[in-house]
């Protein structure tokens, strides 16, 4: 089977590449010539473990192309997978003007039953403008070629999408024909033999699965923040309550973790565009929209405790551990750590860096304000304090006694509460979590 993935950004590279490891003969076609010469030439423009791995092996075996053409690409494809980005508006709603161009050029040269298939988190009815952009190209052509609209959400983590990819709770298909099943259940056979759940439903659920998905996982970050700040408050240990109510087989344990805040390229957007959805059909998601509030008062959650010890932030020298939105990432879209780091240059501070893999991103994003450093310890040479901002595995336990000896102050503000508050202590360290 022949498909076409539009779009190398995250969710095309991943999904064209680990396609094409169950054998299908896949094109992944990006608009951006630069950006495909990069990965002709075997650049990954992304960070993902083992990602770069794949698309080589695939590449050299013959089975992922890569093309600065995507309407030749739609031509050949029997599957076209629309993975282009959709950002927020100003207004909160996904802009989807690059999802409709693609469903321009799909119905201005497809030449036989084409299935697009829409991976790109779309909010609910847009299939339906999809469908009218193809059908109003095909009429300018005076063509009259069958097409089906399919919705195929995404559900990857970033730092183990190729193992959400190709081990999946669950694939979640919108169809609204039986051809379309048949050839996306043909499509997704491989998970069938493992017996992975394969979900089919009408269009409209599988685009409100994905937003309701995220807005789920963002709801419980965001009331676990709510918890840890009223924990510090009244003198509770937000860990023992995460642990309390962990064990209830109802709530579970997993994203109930206090922090700082949640970002990336999904959370925040989808969070947005289904508030937005719901204002735009009259009605107001009081829960959603406390969540998006919860979490942008999250984010300042490191200046407020750094300020509280140290009072104005103006001339002291903060060390920030972590950069990405999360471990295993470069991204640093709605990052927490970028909210800090902005914050603390606002206030006067000094700010030293490190992440282990997103320091590129960071200078594009930040420039030559801050200091960068080769490593954990260097960024606390000389600080009144370090702010762990990203739970990278390797700042869990840090040589204490080097860590003392390099800083200048003594102040821990633990944003991820990953590391050993006795440990800290014991130390000689003034130690802050979240939530204890």
């Amino acid at each position: 089977m022949k498909i076409a993935v539009i779009g190398t950004g995250y969710v095309g590279l991943v999904s064209g590449a680990c396609f094409a490891e169950m054998g299908l003969d896949v094109t992944c076609a990006d608009t951006d010539a630069g950006k495909i010469d990069r990965l002709l030439g075997g650049e990954i423009p992304i960070y993902e473990p083992g990602l770069d791995e794949l698309v080589r092996r695939n590449a050299q075996e013959g089975r992922l192309h890569f093309s600065a053409d995507p309407a030749r690409c739609m031509e050949r494809a029997e599957v076209v997978f629309c993975a282009v980005g959709t950002p927020p508006d100003e207004d909160g709603s996904a802009d989807l003007s690059h999802v409709l161009d693609v469903a321009r050029t799909f119905g201005q040269h497809i030449r036989k039953y084409t299935v697009f298939v829409t991976k790109s988190t779309v909010p609910v009815g847009t299939s339906l403008r999809i469908e009218a952009a193809v059908r109003r190209e095909l009429a300018d052509r005076g063509a009259d070629i069958p097409f089906d609209v399919a919705s195929n959400p995404e559900f990857l983590k970033e730092g183990a999408a190729i193992k959400d990819f190709m081990s999946p709770d669950r694939v979640v298909v919108g169809v609204r024909s039986e051809r379309a099943r048949r050839i996306m259940a043909r499509l997704y056979r491989p998970f069938l033999i493992n017996n992975f759940r394969v979900l089919f439903m009408d269009i409209p659920s599988a685009e409100m699965t994905k937003y309701a998905a995220n807005a789920m996982l963002a709801t419980r970050i965001s009331f676990m923040n709510d918890i840890a700040n009223l924990c510090d408050l009244v003198g509770a240990d937000v860990e023992m309550v995460r642990k309390g109510i962990g064990t209830d087989v109802r709530i579970g344990s997993k994203f109930l973790y206090p922090g700082c805040g949640y970002g990336g390229s999904c959370f925040p957007k989808d969070v947005k565009a289904l508030a937005r959805t719901a204002r735009e059909h009259g009605y107001t998601m009081e829960v959603i929209e406390a969540v998006e509030r919860v979490n942008e008062r999250q984010k300042g959650v490191v200046c407020d405790k750094l300020r509280r010890i140290l009072g104005p932030l103006e001339g002291r020298c903060i060390a920030v551990w972590g950069l990405a939105f999360k471990p295993e990432t470069d991204d640093m879209r709605e990052s927490p750590a970028l909210t800090t780091v902005l914050r603390l240059l606002d206030e006067g501070a000094e700010v030293r860096v490190y992440d282990p893999v997103a320091m590129d991103e960071a200078r594009r994003r930040i420039g030559d304000r801050v200091v960068y450093c080769q490593n954990m310890y260097e960024a606390a040479e000389g600080a009144d304090a370090v702010a762990l901002v990203t739970e990278w595995k390797q700042f869990r336990m840090p040589a204490w006694g080097d860590l003392r000896r390099c800083m200048r102050g003594d102040l821990i503000v633990d944003g991820r509460n990953i590391l050993d508050k006795e440990e800290a202590l014991a130390a000689g360290f003034r130690y802050l979590g979240i939530g204890k």
